[in-house]
């Protein structure tokens, strides 16, 4: 089981959520592609919406991995790869701020913001169940 962070702006997140699905990297492959069945998922939105959105910096949803294969999807000529996703939808928005010394992923660096560039990234078992507490979602594994 792993766990992963996906970097979305929040209407993006939202319309996922609604479609329960997960998209990462304006559409790549790559990103999804190593998630599995199983493994947790949880969207840190720096703004509320691409392009010139707000800042926000918060966690904005969290779920679960479902069963199923990828698969690309059409939207005109825009064809992204997607997964299926349980999202826990009692789980709130929470910012990142009062995390950034708790987490493994930012604590003591200053920089931290730079490494979310990529998009997707794995996390810790610890931080994603950080996460989950705070945005009070059912998915801490602990």
């Amino acid at each position: 089981m792993r766990f992963w962070l996906g970097v979305v702006q929040r209407n993006h997140v939202e319309k996922g959520s609604a479609l329960r699905i997960v998209q990462t990297n304006h559409g790549a492959k790559a990103g999804i592609l190593r998630m599995q069945p199983g493994d947790g998922l949880v969207f840190y939105s720096p703004k509320t919406a691409h392009p010139e959105g707000a800042p926000l910096r918060e966690f904005t949803a969290i779920g679960t991995i479902a069963e199923g294969d990828i698969w690309q999807a059409t939207d005109g000529d825009f064809r992204p790869w997607r997964r299926a996703v349980d999202y826990d939808t009692a789980a709130h928005a929470t910012p990142i701020a009062p995390l950034l010394d708790v987490l493994e992923f930012t604590r003591g660096n200053s920089n931290w913001g730079f490494q979310l560039r990529r998009g997707n990234l794995e996390l810790s078992q610890h931080d994603f169940d950080v996460i989950a507490r705070e945005m009070g979602s059912a998915t801490v594994r602990e």
